[in-house]
């Protein structure tokens, strides 16, 4: 398969479902036909060329071999009408979604109250942003099994039980948005900081969930924790350009030239979040763009109020217990009383059978141990981060720590 091709279809899979999913109510059946609709573009794109627009060429040849797929097993006459109907109709159109925002929509309806609400984020996680099933793994810090068996389960109870992707009434939305908040915030974690690969940073994924996150913050625009979800990436990737050098490598925060932050985007950032926090009902994700403005507005990385931080992880907690926030507070306490009193915290959560899959749990026990002239400990916990799932400039990092004597203070890694 060509490069453009390729590039072609792996661009446009998951917007094509999303539409086809809309028009049809099963995603089963959307995933099929644009499998179907791929298939075709492999025998006629490498002669005909790539057509110009792409998306809607694989949206029209799906739909037709949904028709087909739908006549062939005597579904409901509903059903072929449904597949027949014009993608731009808008009886068709979630009304309280944006306008031509499938994507966004699709979250939303995937977001079944039915599913558990881990099996709800996972499911669209993977089936309606791309998502690899190990990248969904990664986020939930699981086995990779253990994702491919719920998600196989997830796809089996939404066939028995006959549940449709079909728009929501309006007073059903706050059901699905705090799992729909979710999947955007997972989106944007595995595009700021890849699980694995040869980028650091996936730029396309960190601008998906920017632009998701608009889209709810517009949809509910009285949700103080949407509106906390937006400074969140704003905030977080207002630092993007800075996160990885010339070469491709990861650069500390603390190393970070600060002058090529985003300042507009951290400005727009800081405003959302103070509006959010007015409405006086303060939520994780509030909190979180509050921790990620600690880091945003500091002008030098020495300058970063560390105890507020330490704080406002502590609040965190209060509201959502996650054993990444428990280790990323004993960070913000490494650097506000020392590494001592961290790593005594972080050797307390370590335990936790989740954080054994997180490559940050050991980069941070190596940092906080080189800082304490543990080397031998520091080297052992660099190690036991190569042997998880990586991406390639963090490896490279790791490998050049390694490579090195482990006896300077590494900085904080840049995390959302």
């Amino acid at each position: 398969m060509t490069d453009p091709l390729a590039q072609a279809l792996r661009s446009h899979w998951w917007p094509a479902v999303a539409t086809l999913t809309r028009l049809l109510g099963d995603l089963d059946l959307a995933e099929e036909a644009v499998q179907d609709a791929c298939a075709v573009a492999l025998a006629r794109w490498p002669a005909a060329g790539v057509p110009a627009n792409p998306l809607a060429w694989l949206v029209g040849t799906a739909r037709h071999k949904a028709t087909d797929r739908i006549r062939r097993e005597a579904v409901r006459a509903q059903k072929e009408a449904a597949a027949m109907a014009q993608p731009d109709r808008a009886a068709d159109q979630p009304h309280w979604a944006p306008a031509g925002d499938d994507e966004l929509g699709l979250i939303l309806l995937c977001c079944h109250p039915a599913l558990d609400i881990e099996v709800r984020v996972a499911l669209t996680l993977r089936c309606v942003c791309g998502l690899s099933t190990s990248e969904v793994a990664a986020a939930f810090l699981l086995a990779e099994a253990t994702v491919a068996q719920r998600l196989v389960r997830a796809k089996r109870k939404i066939r028995q039980a006959g549940i449709r992707f079909t728009v929501p009434p309006p007073d059903d939305l706050p059901a699905r948005l705090a799992a729909a908040l979710r999947v955007v915030y997972l989106v944007f974690t595995e595009g700021h900081t890849a699980s694995g690969g040869a980028r650091l940073v996936r730029d396309e994924l960190c601008d998906q969930a920017v632009r998701l996150a608009r889209g709810l913050a517009r949809l509910v625009p009285g949700e103080p924790e949407a509106a906390g979800l937006l400074a969140l990436v704003l905030l977080t990737d207002a630092r993007r350009p800075s996160r990885v050098d010339g070469r491709g490598r990861l650069v500390l925060l603390a190393d970070q030239d600060r002058s090529r932050w985003d300042q507009a985007r951290i400005a727009e950032g800081d405003r959302v979040l103070q509006a959010a926090l007015r409405a006086g009902r303060p939520g994780p994700y509030q909190i979180q763009a509050a921790i990620a403005a600690c880091h945003s507005t500091a002008a030098t990385a020495q300058e970063t109020d560390w105890p507020q931080i330490a704080g406002l992880y502590a609040e965190l907690l209060r509201y959502e217990w996650n054993p990444v926030h428990l280790a990323n507070r004993a960070v913000a306490v490494a650097m506000a009383e020392g590494p001592a009193a961290g790593l005594s915290l972080l050797d307390s959560v370590a335990a936790q059978p989740q954080l054994s899959r997180w490559p940050q749990l050991h980069i941070a026990r190596a940092d906080l141990l080189t800082r304490l002239d543990r080397p031998a400990e520091a080297r052992a916990a660099y190690r036991a981060a190569l042997e998880l799932n990586l991406s390639e400039p963090e490896r490279e990092f790791l490998e050049r720590r390694l490579g090195a004597r482990v006896d300077t203070p590494s900085a904080q890694p840049d995390q959302p």
